[in-house]
């Protein structure tokens, strides 16, 4: 196997060429957006979803790989989980080995009230808010763009059906920054206890307004705000070339 810190420096290559790729799969559905071309935007809803999961896959994988954060044992039980279970794993196991918990439940009086809470909450951002983008992924990647199947393959998933087609690029952009926050809550359990008590009401203050964006942002405004850009700069151009210029 190969040294820790020489796997650490994979993933993180992985995750700055996964990241590129999301840039630029959003600045082509941008255009499309702005172009009116609505089954083109529908495909690259999906496709910018797709690599959101994957994503995010590779920035909780990059995390379990820092040197001197988790144990190979621990990093081993992550591995083992797929989906949201994984996401699930890493925070237990960072809770568990930030405050020195092995076996106790994570709850009083393992840990305080105040932690506890923490703890939750963190918890329900992954099960209410990033649930659905993290386990579309793997639909979208066999294919189910249109319907999305049961494990068996012979029934509509209904409740991700749901899920596919609520998302949107705006809601995609707003679910990416949120990941960013979370990851940056777990990076702090593991490394500085001083640092996640600091930071952790900040890293929480932006899921919040991001939750609230989800809510309240409307897509139609933003798809209208582009489109007039972008019409912005075509008469910028017409003008341009008819002044000889």
């Amino acid at each position: 196997m190969r040294p820790l810190e020489e796997l650490y420096r994979f993933h993180s290559e992985n995750l700055r060429a996964v990241g590129a790729g999301l840039n630029d799969v959003l600045a082509s559905a941008r255009l499309a957006v702005a172009r009116r071309q609505e089954s083109n935007v529908a495909t690259h809803v999906r496709l910018y979803a797709f690599l959101l999961g994957a994503w995010a896959e590779a920035r909780l994988i990059k995390l379990i790989h820092e040197p001197s954060v988790f144990t190979a044992d621990e990093r081993k039980a992550v591995i083992a989980k797929k989906a949201l279970p994984r996401w699930h794993a890493v925070l237990e196991a960072s809770y568990r080995r930030h405050f020195n918990i092995p076996n106790a439940l994570l709850k009083p009086p393992a840990l305080s009230v105040t932690e506890s809470g923490r703890l939750q909450k963190l918890q329900e951002v992954l099960n209410d808010d990033l649930g659905a983008i993290i386990t579309l992924r793997n639909r979208l990647a066999h294919g189910q763009w249109a319907y999305t199947m049961n494990e068996g393959m012979d029934e509509v998933a209904e409740s991700q059906m749901k899920q596919l087609r609520e998302e949107n690029l705006l809601t995609l952009k707003f679910k990416a920054a949120m990941i960013e926050s979370l990851c940056g809550c777990i990076h702090d359990i593991v490394v500085s206890r001083p640092t996640f008590d600091r930071d952790f009401d900040m890293h929480f203050r932006h899921i919040e307004q991001l939750r609230i964006d989800l809510k309240s942002r409307a897509y139609a405004a933003w798809q209208a705000s582009i489109i007039a850009k972008h019409e912005r700069g075509r008469e910028k151009w017409r003008a341009k070339i008819l002044a000889g210029g």
